[in-house]
């Protein structure tokens, strides 16, 4: 194999795909990158058996051919390369190594066959959308704070995709849920998703995703099965196992009829939520919202580092009530909203809370009180 190109191209997809490769591997291959020159281009490609990153540059290929490095030293070089740098990259002889040559610097990185670089292959993919990537970053950024981390509970590791009718139109809809809190977002469903299954794509793959929508003008390629799910952005292509679980009738936990309204102006909210937490226990983090009378009382009581309050105007004309939220939850949704008030539908203190911009709003967040 001989082949070179700019610094930049190569730092450009190193940059995508040495993301997906853990530090500490027990299997060797998993720490190394797959390089592969053919007709023009190299393709650099990078796995952790759940996860595959694939990447082409545009390349001088004097011989082609292929072999594994590994990808963390190999980012780093070109990283500390000079801007502008030719890379060239020769595996010539049965030496074992590759020489990576540029200006007057000199490599040689231990190599491992290709042959031994796993293919996360895909098999039949049935159903295939394109989302501008701005909805894609919407629906993901809208839930993936509410992805839950709690490992026995995986099947709420990721976003919940899946297409649901309302009032008979067809919605793309993304949900995540922690238990403590509920994210669901939806828009008009593309063409092709129709019928598709439901899957969960996990969180690892949904950190990738959110790093690798950079041009909110263009268009993502979307191929999923039951098992696999594919994302193309442009020369970046991502394919990911799906989580394989059940995810829980959500449905159950959107109250329906909560009757009190409540409509507040969302930054003095947020602010006021951030001011008055300062006081509460990093491990109770317990907010009371008192309301009635067209104003709320933010309240938080820490034996050990004293008290807090502050009052706001609010929109609200049902009876009196005092509810208490985790307030790192509420300042996660409030920091979800798009518009400049919130909508929040109470019912009681024990139950759950609906938050969104307005009634139907593209976005819509439920949280659990907590008892203070």
């Amino acid at each position: 194999m001989k082949v070179t190109l700019e610094r930049t191209a190569l730092l450009k997809a190193l940059g995508h795909v040495h993301r997906i490769v853990e530090r500490r591997n027990t299997i060797p291959i998993l720490s190394n990158v797959l390089i592969e020159a053919r007709e023009r281009q190299l393709t650099l490609k990078a796995t952790d058996l759940d996860l595959e990153a694939t990447e082409s540059a545009p390349a001088d290929v004097a011989q082609e051919g292929a072999t594994t490095v590994p990808a963390h030293v190999l980012y780093e070089i070109i990283r500390k390369l000079p801007e502008g740098a030719q890379v060239s990259l020769d595996m010539s002889g049965d030496t074992g190594q590759l020489l990576l040559r540029s200006g007057r610097a000199r490599f040689h990185l231990q190599c491992l066959p290709a042959s031994d670089f796993p293919d996360l292959t895909t098999g039949d993919l049935s159903h295939r959308f394109a989302l501008s990537s701005a909805d894609l970053k919407k629906l993901i950024d809208n839930t993936q704070f509410a992805i839950s981390t709690e490992e026995t509970r995986y099947y709420l590791n990721g976003i919940f995709l899946h297409v649901a009718e309302v009032d008979g139109v067809s919605m793309l809809r993304a949900v995540a849920t922690d238990g403590h809190r509920l994210a669901r977002v939806e828009l008009p469903a593309p063409q092709g998703a129709a019928g598709m299954p439901g899957v969960i794509v996990p969180r690892k793959a949904v950190n990738e995703i959110q790093k690798l929508i950079e041009d909110l003008g263009q268009e993502i390629v979307i191929e999923l099965s039951t098992a696999k799910a594919r994302f193309q952005f442009g020369d970046v292509v991502l394919t990911t196992k799906l989580i394989d679980g059940t995810f829980p009738d959500y449905g159950r936990v959107i109250p329906a009829n909560n009757d009190k309204r409540l409509v507040v102006e969302k930054e003095p909210f947020e602010k006021a939520v951030d001011r008055v937490s300062t006081i509460s226990s990093e491990r109770g983090r317990a907010i009371k919202l008192s309301i009635g009378d067209g104003k709320m009382v933010l309240s938080v009581n820490n034996p050990d580092s004293g008290s807090a309050s502050e009052e706001i105007e609010v929109d609200y004309d049902s009876a009196p009530i005092e509810i208490g939220f985790n307030a790192r939850y509420l300042l996660d949704i409030a920091g979800q909203l798009s518009s400049d008030t919130a909508l929040l539908k109470l019912s009681d203190p024990g139950s759950p809370t609906i938050i969104q911009d307005r009634d139907g709003a593209a976005a819509l967040f439920v949280l659990m009180p907590l008892r203070v």
